[in-house]
């Protein structure tokens, strides 16, 4: 099993010390390093200046909104960071949800899987550099040909030669079909919430991965004594996704509660943060999922918690940045002692 860091997005602010979080990921033997976007930092521009500040480490996104560039955009900004740090660029890119693709980006979220197929199938023609870039798409074409289109575009090349003629691409996904379509089309999947017990959920989903596919798991370590006090960051978060991230009659996050097993318990905790009560819905978020999803307590639990780990399809443990800076790298020694 490897182990990455999640450094998210910024907060309010920046995230203190980044770029020194990932070299010391790197120096501790971390396979990986992450960065992602919602509505604020974009995932590319922390990637960069890791990148020239760090020489082995893996430089991954995770996730890149797709709604937030067209493919050739991310395709161009994919290929310019794989040639600066060497080879070393992961995708991982997801669809977002209907709030921040039509509120935020200003794009319609109909039909995300053939949005997704139609954005992978061009990117992946940028990055061979084998002929001039065309697609015929329902959502997608190049070049433009719609009715107000002037009728000068002409198929291109891109002028720069990728480093590879492939990059490496995740799809964080929730849905069955999404999993699916990663396991198909995608070389790994990265899921936000999973359980190393409730694997089962996902087997038919993923019959069809192939040799080498990875799993990149988001897991929240914290340690502490204090075992209630240690889940309460991540119900925290989860009282925050059921309830404040995604449309009310329409959660990928709720349905996969469903799927797990917790159903009741995630209306409850949405139906508490819709009435404005939010520290009765991070009170009502289950102890029992929170623990299964995350490694938490004293470290001899973790240790323990982590043979389950390793013993589940999972290939790699995404580990959440925590807020001091020596607290994340406390947890990244320990992990890295207890893991690699």
């Amino acid at each position: 099993m490897k182990l990455g860091l999640h450094l998210g997005y910024f907060q309010k602010q920046p995230t203190d010390r980044f770029i020194e979080l990932a070299q010391a990921a790197e120096n501790l033997g971390f396979d990986s390093v992450y960065t992602a976007e919602a509505y604020g930092s974009d995932c590319f521009t922390p990637l960069a200046a890791i990148a020239a500040m760090t020489s082995k480490i893996r430089l991954c996104t995770g996730v890149m909104q797709i709604s937030a560039r067209t493919p050739v955009c991310a395709a161009m900004s994919a290929l310019t960071l794989d040639h600066i740090s060497n080879g070393r660029l992961c995708l991982g890119v997801g669809v977002s949800g209907p709030q921040v693709v039509e509120g935020w980006y200003g794009q319609q979220f109909k039909r995300p899987l053939e949005r997704t197929r139609e954005w992978l199938d061009i990117f992946q023609q940028v990055i061979a550099r084998e002929a001039p870039v065309e697609f015929s798409g329902k959502q997608y074409n190049l070049p433009y040909n719609g009715p107000d289109s002037l009728g000068l575009g002409k198929p291109l090349k891109s002028i720069t030669h990728p480093l590879r003629n492939k990059i490496p691409v995740f799809l964080g996904a929730e849905g069955p079909k999404n999993i699916a379509l990663a396991a198909e089309r995608f070389d790994g999947w990265m899921p936000i919430f999973v359980s190393p017990y409730r694997m089962d959920i996902f087997e038919e989903s993923l019959a069809n991965k192939p040799e080498g596919f990875e799993i990149n798991a988001m897991v929240n370590c914290i340690i502490n004594d204090n075992l209630e006090e240690a889940m309460f960051p991540g119900k925290m978060t989860m009282a925050l996704y059921l309830g404040g991230m995604g449309a009310r009659k329409d959660n990928f996050h709720k349905n996969l509660m469903g799927r797990m097993g917790f159903g009741d318990e995630a209306e409850k905790v949405q139906d508490l943060w819709y009435e404005g009560k939010h520290e009765e819905a991070i009170k009502a978020v289950p102890d029992a999922l929170v623990d299964e999803i995350s490694l938490v307590g004293p470290k001899e639990r973790i240790k323990e918690r982590l043979q389950d780990w390793k013993k589940s399809p999972v290939t790699s443990l995404m580990i959440g940045h925590r807020d001091h800076f020596e607290t994340s790298v406390e947890t990244m020694e320990f992990l890295a002692e207890a893991v690699l």
